[in-house]
């Protein structure tokens, strides 16, 4: 759609840059009487509010909003800025910023219950600003990760001052697909948080008694101890994070628990607010469907910009140039590479679409993806595998010039565009009780059990779970493995995979899991080669047909399932391999499955199913790759 052209003209307001004064701990009383804290950030000179009213920038936070975000850091730096720092690099340039608290959260009132308040309390909270003296109408929206979320949530509400947004690594999409539970099991880093936050709760600051009682926890043991139970959980100290946790944990099928405001703008899109905004996000990141489905989605139904970064890092390490164990180089960073740095960035965004100053941001490109790959594949001296990568720009995504291709799975192993010859199905044992274990991939918030990046798929002490360091998965009766033979030539692969099984199993109910991997051939440094995750993904069987009607599965039935492993944008170098692994658990980043049929997340007796994967010309099991040709990139 064609964007609208703003007149342009000089701000009416007095000159930059300013001085910078804050309002702390403002109270805004809610509609049900919950009172919201807020740091307001004004412009000044000589210690006094400059007069008139400005465009304001706000920040909705459950992590305090004096505390420092750990992402505001620039490129080199170690140590992030304060939110006062950030807030003055704004104001200098003629806008408010304010910070919120989240309900229940550090200063604010009220009942915390994980992402449901904040579409009804940022739209109270846009509607309030708009109604200051020193607003002038206008309201943007910034922030990471669950300040990405608030942003979503109360977008979903399109309250009529919000005039720009810039999300960071969140905005659930839908919460039930990514986020909170993925393919039908439960994603685990939702226990990490709840643990971790906790601790900073008003009951654990109210209570030394509590606080002391989370911190021993052990919740590495308690990890090795699933199922849980309410009320013997390491959260259960903090009733109400405890409570919030279970009911996301056991609550398995998609209905209008799910259909909520504040984790399911899918259902929101129609009425989601038609303002200029950015999604971006990042391979490694836990909210790459987020990101790329908010993008297509909004960009086909509004007339404002809509724009997409996905970068190679960890979720919001923006300027950081690794992953895990993996090297991207000098480009991978966004300071320097997308924009002069973040603060840069947001702040010419919102110059153009809050100020009609005409700086060009409306004629930068829709989409802007980093591509892994192209590196020497040799260590660096920090110890890193150089995968090396690059900036390219793009129209749309997917890539207007993807071709989808199917690669089968062959019963030697082999994964090639050729169609399967007769074999028998590859069966194998899926022990619950000692699930394959999680090596990196997207992941975030899980400390200080795992947590995510780019690694040889090789058991490590260093990985919860791993039973026979030195080991690769490979070696696991559980793992199936298919690849390519070293490719002729470079490929790029950029886009959404979808990854098609004929499975069956002997057990009621399991689960089937797929990972993505760029096999590097072995060097002097790694002379067992190095197997890079880049993707993976998981189907819980009794959602193979609907999220919506789960149904067990018949012993020795064939049934055709369909797993998503995020999109990725990988060049794989000639000499490399494409590898698909096959399982059936990846722990602890999915909840694993007892293989008995029990309600979700309350099984506490488990069984060993054999699981089975068919690939023979009735039974086609396949990845599909989104292959673009590398000669039609356009570099950044």
């Amino acid at each position: 759609m064609t964007e609208p052209s703003p007149p342009f003209a000089t701000p009416p307001f007095a000159t930059p840059p300013f001085d910078s004064i804050v309002d702390s701990d403002v109270r805004m009383v809610l509609s049900d009487g919950v009172a919201l804290a807020l740091d307001i950030h004004r412009p000044a000179r000589d210690g006094q509010p400059v007069a008139g009213a400005f465009p304001v920038i706000l920040e909705r936070t459950p992590y305090g909003k004096s505390e420092p975000s750990r992402s505001e850091l620039d490129r080199g730096e170690t140590q992030p800025l304060s939110r006062a720092e950030v807030a003055a690099d704004f104001v200098r340039h003629g806008y408010i910023v304010v910070y919120q608290d989240c309900r229940g959260r550090y200063g604010s009132g009220g009942h915390f219950t994980k992402y449901l308040s904040e579409g009804e309390d940022g739209a109270d909270t846009v509607d309030w600003i708009q109604r200051q003296p020193w607003c002038d109408g206008r309201v943007a929206t910034m922030g990471l990760s669950y300040a990405a979320h608030t942003q979503a949530a109360l977008a979903c509400l399109a309250p009529p001052a919000l005039a720009s947004m810039v999300l960071d690594s969140g905005g659930f999409s839908n919460a039930y697909r990514c986020g909170i539970r993925q393919g039908g099991a439960f994603e685990l880093k939702q226990a990490t948080w709840a643990f971790n936050q906790a601790k900073e709760s008003p009951q654990a600051l109210a209570d030394p008694l509590v606080k002391a009682a989370l911190e021993a926890e052990d919740i590495r043991a308690w990890f090795a101890a699933m199922p849980w139970r309410p009320g013997h959980s390491p959260i259960a100290h903090v009733p109400e994070y405890e409570a919030y946790l279970f009911e996301q944990w056991t609550h398995g099928t998609f209905d209008d628990f799910w259909r909520r405001l504040g984790i399911y703008a899918e259902g929101f899109y129609d009425q989601f607010a038609d303002v200029p905004q950015v999604h971006m996000s990042s391979w490694y990141d836990a909210y790459v469907p987020t990101a790329t489905g908010n993008y297509i989605a909004l960009k086909a139904r509004k007339r404002s910009a809509v724009r997409l970064i996905m970068g190679p890092w960890l979720h919001g390490d923006r300027n950081l140039s690794h992953a895990g164990d993996v090297e991207f180089g000098p480009a991978a960073p966004f300071d320097g590479n997308v924009a002069e740095n973040w603060r840069a960035f947001r702040r010419r965004w919102f110059d153009h679409w809050l100020k009609r100053i005409d700086n060009g941001v409306d004629r930068e490109p829709a989409v802007r993806l980093f591509l892994m790959g192209g590196g020497s594949g040799r260590r660096t001296k920090e110890g890193r595998l150089d995968h090396g990568g690059r900036w390219i720009a793009a129209e749309d995504w997917p890539l207007p010039q993807t071709h989808f291709v199917a690669y089968h799975l062959h019963g030697d192993g082999r994964l090639d565009p050729a169609p399967p010859a007769a074999s028998e199905p590859i069966a194998y044992p899926f022990d619950p009780a000692d699930p394959v274990p999680t090596i990196g991939g997207a992941l975030t918030s899980g400390k200080p059990v795992f947590e995510g990046g780019a690694f040889d798929q090789r058991e490590d002490a260093r990985f919860f779970g791993c039973r026979r360091p030195g080991l690769p998965l490979a070696a696991r009766a559980d793992v199936l493995v298919f690849e390519t033979a070293p490719l002729e030539e470079d490929l790029a692969v950029i886009g959404p995979i979808t990854v098609k099984l004929f499975v069956s199993s002997d057990a009621p109910d399991t689960d089937f899991t797929a990972k993505l991997i760029d096999v590097h051939p072995p060097t002097p440094d790694d002379p067992l080669g190095f197997a890079m995750n880049l993707s993976d993904g998981i189907l819980r069987c009794r959602y193979r047909d609907s999220f919506e009607a789960p149904t067990l599965m018949e012993p020795g039935r064939v049934y055709e399932i369909t797993i998503e492993p995020f999109a990725t944008a990988n060049l794989f170098r000639r000499g490399h391999r494409i590898r698909l692994d096959i399982s059936s658990s990846n722990f602890p980043k999915y909840d694993v499955n007892p293989n008995t049929g029990a309600p979700e997340g309350t099984g506490r007796l488990k069984r060993v199913a054999i699981n089975r994967v068919h690939l023979d010309p009735a039974h086609p099991s396949h990845i599909v790759l989104p292959i673009v040709p590398f000669g039609a990139l356009t570099p950044l």
